[in-house]
């Protein structure tokens, strides 16, 4: 269940229910010494009637104040508030009187509104020292302090409120949840109860007695308890909580759902509501939502490295595998022996083809969590890692096999090879018994033509010798070099031819 709830907003001298949520952190700034005292009285003349002395509040100062509470009631009403323009507001009233210790008081409520808890405890207690009897600034100190761990400082401050004022229900009811948490559950219900006797609309008190039914596994009686709660504040976000959990208790994760909705509709930013709408929307792998209600949780403490872990398994779910592992590194610089955040880093690496690193991970999860023997045998881990020495142990096989494959590749490449350098030897064989062949046949033919007889008739002549071979022919002589011209000889004249009938004188 949430840390207990400050509250009030103050009306003049009257206070009415205005809950809301404090972040918890490990300071004490709001314990101490904070003391209230009882009424200053004034008797009249005849000592018969006795009256608070209150200090007296100028008109102005009273006019600034109601016009703030007004403007609080109307955001109130839609929903929506404006801290800044309520602060001034209250801060106007504070200033046009220094004994408006009620304007302080509620300075103190809007900067816890928005997580200034450090400035709410200034403003409570500069509240008180204007106004001892103020005992509602008292009781918010006393539940700052218990939500920042310091349990018995807040004890002490609600014991101081009863011991001056006994009839008091708030402190009667913030004790009783005291007792609830420490697990004394019938101490709870008899303070609840007595707080309720002094003052029927002690919402606290209601609240009280809701959880400690809840946890009885009481539901019906917790449903009428948490029915008459919200009668008195319709828009209290535990209510709605305590209801969400008791449908989830009762199988009914649709109604709880719907209840859950309705808290972070009273108060955006009532973080246990976050963080079951986160669960349950990542059960549903629903991760865009479930992104949505963490990022609300680490808009309220940004130093979370659970929720920040939680970020990146949204992101993973949705695809976004690098914005996970930033969130994962960011997660991994708060709180470094955090055992989900390996898980989880783990499962992205295996995603990412690295086994043998995401099997490291998943070690480095069981170290953290106590080892194996502590870690549910059914959990995940152990399939995880079963699945990644599957891949392993595939890619071994597979590399085996290649390379089996590549040797019989080499050996059947050798031998094509080498039947191919047969293939060749033999055909170069086939062609030079083809050519000697063909020589042979080529003398023959011509062995042939020249031992034929010229009569053609197939027998040569007995007397004639066989023709002897053609010489060799001789090269080609060069050119012999062209003559020298010489110059043409002066022809003589003819004689004339002498008749044929004469004789010749033999001359």
């Amino acid at each position: 269940m949430s840390a207990p709830f400050t509250k009030w907003l103050l009306r003049g001298a009257v206070a009415t229910a205005c809950a809301f949520a404090v972040p918890g952190c490990k300071t004490t700034e709001a314990g101490g010494d904070v003391k209230v005292d009882g009424p200053q009285v004034r008797r009249t003349s005849t000592n018969v009637a006795q009256t608070e002395e209150t200090p007296q509040i100028n008109s102005k100062a009273k006019l600034m104040f109601e016009d703030a509470v007004k403007a609080f009631d109307a955001q109130k009403a839609k929903g929506q508030y404006d801290y800044p323009t309520l602060e001034k507001k209250f801060r106007n009233a504070a200033d046009a009187d220094d004994n408006l210790a009620e304007a302080t008081y509620n300075l103190g409520v809007i900067a816890e509104r928005q997580g200034k808890t450090k400035e709410a405890v200034g403003y409570y207690k500069e509240a008180l020292a204007k106004k001892p009897t103020l005992r509602q600034a008292a009781e918010n100190l006393a539940v700052i302090a218990q939500n920042q761990g310091d349990e018995k400082g807040a004890v002490a401050i609600y014991e101081n409120i009863l011991a001056t004022y006994p009839d008091d229900a708030g402190s009667r009811a913030r004790l009783a949840e005291i007792h609830r948490r420490r697990g004394e559950s019938g101490k709870a219900l008899e303070l609840a109860k007595e707080a309720l006797f002094r003052d029927p609309r002690t919402l606290q008190a209601y609240k009280t007695m809701m959880q400690v039914h809840y946890e009885q596994k009481q539901f019906s009686l917790a449903r009428l308890i948490a029915l008459r709660a919200t009668k008195i504040e319709e828009n209290d976000p535990e209510i709605y909580f305590t209801l969400g959990l008791l449908n989830l208790a009762e199988k009914e994760p649709v109604k709880a759902r719907v209840q859950f909705k309705r808290a972070v509709d009273a108060r955006a930013d009532f973080l246990p509501a976050h963080y079951q709408l986160a669960k349950m929307a990542f059960d549903q792998e629903d991760y865009g939502s479930a992104e949505e209600h963490v990022r609300r949780i680490l808009q309220a403490n940004g130093n979370n490295a659970e929720a920040l872990v939680n970020l990146g398994v949204a992101y993973k779910g949705m695809g976004q595998i690098d914005k996970a592992l930033q969130a994962y590194d960011a997660a991994q610089k708060l709180n470094s022996n955090l055992p989900a955040l390996y898980l989880n880093r783990g499962i992205i690496i295996g995603l990412k083809g690295d086994p043998e690193k995401a099997l490291t991970y998943y070690k480095q999860f069981l170290q953290l969590s106590g080892g194996e023997t502590s870690v549910n045998a059914n959990h995940q881990v152990f399939e995880l890692i079963k699945e990644q020495e599957t891949v392993i142990a595939t890619r071994e096989e597979m590399k085996k096999a290649e390379e089996e494959g590549k040797k019989m590749e080499e050996e059947m490449k050798k031998a094509e090879d080498a039947a191919k350098e047969e293939e060749r030897k033999k055909k170069e064989e086939e062609f030079k018994k083809q050519q000697e062949a063909a020589k042979g046949k080529a003398a023959a033919d011509a062995l042939k033509d020249e031992t034929k007889p010229a009569d053609g008739k197939g027998e040569p002549k007995k007397d004639e010798a066989p023709k002897a071979a053609p010489p060799p022919a001789r090269p080609a002589a060069t050119a012999a070099p062209e003559p020298k011209k010489e110059a043409p000889k002066k022809e003589e004249p003819k004689k004339p031819a002498a008749p044929a009938d004469e004789p010749s004188d033999g001359l």
